[in-house]
């Protein structure tokens, strides 16, 4: 195999690499608060986290790629000292976490 064989190899498997790597910003505002926008499959994923608190929302053209239950729908409970709120469209799933912290430092 020649060296511009070998040359041209290596540059389609680099490029084959970043184009199947999925588009990943991630964003960190101090210790407590970050946020990161990314692509899985057709679905755009944004997730926040502050103070404790989480936000997911993922939003999937015409419902291609939706791994939730169909349907418009909602639900709202306690996991672990935590009140979830989950609200579910056709194309869209939003998740929320809020935790109230007794021994905040304010």
């Amino acid at each position: 195999m020649s060296v511009k064989n070998l040359l041209g190899l290596c540059l389609l498997g680099a490029l084959a690499g970043a184009w199947l790597n999925p588009a990943l910003a991630d964003h960190r505002h101090g210790d407590d608060e970050w946020e990161e926008e990314f692509w899985d499959g057709p679905c755009r994923v944004k997730r926040e986290f502050d103070d404790g608190d989480y936000k997911e929302e993922i939003k999937c053209r015409h419902g291609h790629g939706a791994f939730w239950r169909p349907g418009r729908w909602k639900d709202e409970y306690w996991e672990r000292g935590c009140r979830v709120k989950i609200e579910a469209k056709h194309d869209s799933f939003k998740k929320e976490v809020e935790c109230n912290d007794d021994d905040d430092d304010d």
